[in-house]
């Protein structure tokens, strides 16, 4: 990687906790500025615009999420464990190992009715997240350790979307208890399909 290269990962690695908390409409090139200590000068050197380091920002912000998903669900060996893996990936929403939490819920809200081009974006994470589950659950009812009776498209959908929602309530309540209770809920669900 290049001078070039590595100062505009810089850029992308100092600024994206500042879309992902302020969102894209409250993020100034000057607190892109303060973040990166650079010039305008030097950071237009890398970027033609702020919308262009936008669009850097989600695509790198959704990648760490996605490359965290990969990595908990790679290292299990049942679809129990590589569901619970993908659940626990959200087990913290005060303290998310993203800062400023899931940018599929920041960026969410800001994109549904202003931002087409982050809403495309969204929708593709999110109908490829679902999907993720409903997978890995079919899988487990062809390997036999799922029953048959389990409706996998149903459970990936309220799965994921209680985990998003579950992020909201915590954040704003400041209180991790509703989703602990949430998370407890979905694994009780999914055992019960057991058959092992």
């Amino acid at each position: 990687m290049g001078k070039a290269e590595r100062t505009r990962q810089f850029i992308i690695e100092q600024a994206a906790h500042l879309f992902n908390e302020k969102g894209i409409a409250g993020t100034t090139i000057d607190d892109i500025l303060a973040a990166t200590k650079m010039a305008k000068g030097g950071l237009y050197g890398h970027f033609e615009s702020k919308e262009e380091i936008a669009r850097v920002m989600v695509d790198y912000l959704l990648g760490k999420l996605n490359d965290k998903i990969a990595s908990a669900i790679a290292h299990q060996k049942t679809a129990v464990k590589k569901v619970f893996a993908f659940i626990d990936v959200y087990q913290d929403p005060i303290k998310s190992y993203i800062d400023g939490g899931c940018p599929v819920l920041n960026f969410g809200v800001e994109a549904d009715d202003n931002n087409p081009e982050l809403k495309a974006k969204l929708k593709v994470i999110i109908e490829n997240g679902i999907e993720t589950i409903k997978l890995i659950i079919e899988n487990g009812v062809a390997g036999r350790e799922l029953s048959p009776g389990i409706d996998a498209a149903g459970y990936a959908i309220k799965m994921f979307a209680s985990l998003e929602g579950g992020m909201l309530v915590s954040r704003v309540t400041g209180n991790r208890k509703y989703m602990h209770s949430l998370i407890k809920m979905l694994k009780d669900e999914l055992k019960s399909y057991e058959l092992n």
